[in-house]
C-alpha cells in the first residue's frame, strides 16, 4: 500500500485525475490483476469501464496507512543516520513530524538540526512526560539498543523504527517494530547483481 501511495502522489502532481488498473501497471510494473486484487482487499475503489479515481484512492490508501492523522516521532542518536532522518522533510508532509532528537554525546547538547533540539538520553523521560509520543526512530549502536527500546516501552511508546543492527528484544511483544537493516538491502543488491550477471 505504501507503493501505491507513493505512486498515487506522483499522478496527483502530474494533474492525473483518473487512472485505470492497465495504465496503473504500465507505471509500477505490476501486472493490473495484481493490482485488482490488492486493492479489492481493502474493498475496491474503481468502477468497471472508468478505472480509479486517483484523489480518491489516494485519500483512501493515506486512511487505510493512518496518514489521515499527526504521528510525533522522537529519533534517539543524533549521529549521521539520525540527523539525515531529521533533515528529511517529507517525512511532514506524511504527517510524521520529528519533534525530538536525543544523543548520549555532550557535544550535540544545544546544536539543533530544522528548529528541533539535540537533547541528552536523560532528558528523555521528563520529554515524554510532557509530549505525546507515538514513534522513536533508534538510529544508535545496537549494544544499547535493546535497554533503550525497552526505556521507551516503559514510556508507552507503541512503535519502534529500528535503524539499529538488532533484533530487539522487548519486553511487550505488543510494540509495533519495523526494523530497516541497511546492509540487508545491501546484501540483496550485491546478490542480485550477481544472479543478474550469471543469467546474461
Amino acid at each position: 500500500m505504501p507503493r501505491y501511495y507513493r505512486y498515487l502522489g506522483d499522478l496527483l502532481d502530474e494533474g492525473v485525475e483518473r487512472i485505470s488498473s492497465n495504465e496503473l501497471s504500465e507505471k509500477m510494473k505490476v501486472t493490473a490483476s495484481q493490482i485488482r486484487q490488492d486493492l479489492n482487499n481493502f474493498g475496491g475503489f474503481g468502477q468497471q469501464g472508468y478505472g480509479y479515481n486517483v484523489q480518491y484512492l489516494y485519500d483512501e490508501i493515506g486512511r487505510i496507512l493512518g496518514l489521515q492523522q499527526q504521528h510525533n516521532i522522537i529519533v534517539i542518536g543524533a549521529g549521521n543516520l539520525g540527523q539525515a532522518l531529521a533533515n528529511y522533510s517529507k517525512f511532514e508532509k506524511l504527517g510524521f513530524m520529528i519533534i525530538g532528537l536525543f544523543d548520549v554525546n555532550p557535544g550535540l547538547l544545544g546544536h539543533s538540526l530544522r528548529g528541533i533540539p539535540i537533547m541528552m538520553l536523560d532528558d528523555l523521560e521528563a520529554f515524554a512526560g510532557e509530549n505525546q509520543i507515538d514513534i522513536a526512530a533508534l538510529t544508535m549502536p545496537k549494544h544499547s539498543a535493546d535497554s533503550v527500546a525497552n526505556r521507551l516501552v516503559k514510556l508507552g511508546i507503541r512503535a519502534i523504527w529500528n535503524f539499529a543492527h538488532v533484533d530487539l528484544d522487548l519486553m511487550d511483544k505488543n510494540v509495533v517494530v519495523e526494523n530497516v537493516h541497511l546492509s540487508d538491502s545491501l546484501m540483496q543488491l550485491s546478490y542480485n547483481m550477481l544472479q543478474s550477471s550469471q543469467d546474461l
